[in-house]
């Protein structure tokens, strides 16, 4: 009896272990539905840039921080109704985005109110440009993703004109324009602009040196991509011309 036993059991033992393996080896990770917006979204960090897609991290997270995501409005701190936009994920679950109706996501439809007072940013700060709706709007279609990409860097000739200002448009103006700027720093044009650098505030903020203010806003976000910060110190090392 224990001789027919056994065998039984040894193959029912080793069938058992198969199967385990088999069950461990078809387990696949959940993959991210884009069309919820629910999820953490995909980090593509490391790949090329595509010029049809909108990334989150280079092109849609500047424009909240610089514009939205600032003491007395849609900071962590804040959280003006309930909506903080100083990540992704604040985004996605306060943002009120809707990807099968990109139009009428909470987080787009306020960019374009026509009513000042309705309006994000609201009045007196300037209305985002149409280019910078237009990445919003196209960020949602594609999925509201958290994409990000890597792209070339290229510091053989760094100007103010088509390097720096471009980079202050994009990550530091919305913060620091206005009525009331944010430290009582504007930076709209090239002698503003100028004037931080030539005292050490510019790359001390940027680099988050010790002493300074870490720059972008809020506190706790990353710092600019170091090409960025290269651009910037090439420029002022070459004598921060209006160029």
């Amino acid at each position: 009896m224990k001789y027919i036993q056994y065998p039984f059991l040894l193959r029912t033992g080793v069938f058992s272990v198969l199967l385990l393996l088999f069950i461990i080896a078809c387990k696949h990770e959940p993959l991210v539905d884009p069309g919820n917006g629910n999820g953490n979204g995909n980090n593509n960090s490391g790949t090329p840039c595509d010029p049809d897609s909108v990334y989150f991290s280079q092109q849609v997270q500047p424009i909240l921080s610089s514009n939205c995501a600032m003491p007395g409005c849609h900071d962590a701190i804040t959280h003006e109704e309930g909506i903080i936009l100083d990540n992704y994920t604040n985004t996605i679950n306060t943002g009120e985005i809707k990807v099968n109706d990109p139009t009428d996501s909470e987080i787009y439809k306020v960019l374009i109110d026509s009513d000042p007072d309705d309006r994000m940013p609201p009045a007196p700060r300037q209305a985002l440009t149409t280019e910078q709706q237009q990445i919003i709007l196209k960020w949602i279609q594609q999925g509201a993703q958290n994409l990000s990409c890597e792209t070339g860097c290229d510091t053989s000739n760094v100007t103010f004109s088509a390097h720096i200002m471009p980079i202050v448009q994009l990550k530091c103006k919305g913060c620091h324009s206005g009525s009331s700027p944010l430290g009582g720093i504007s930076l709209t044009n090239y002698a503003q602009v100028k004037n931080i650098a030539s005292n050490g505030k510019l790359i001390g903020s940027i680099t988050h040196q010790s002493g300074f203010k870490p720059m972008p806003y809020p506190a706790g976000s990353s710092k600019l991509p170091d090409c960025d910060i290269a651009k910037f110190k090439i420029w002022i090392s070459q004598g921060a011309l209006d160029n």
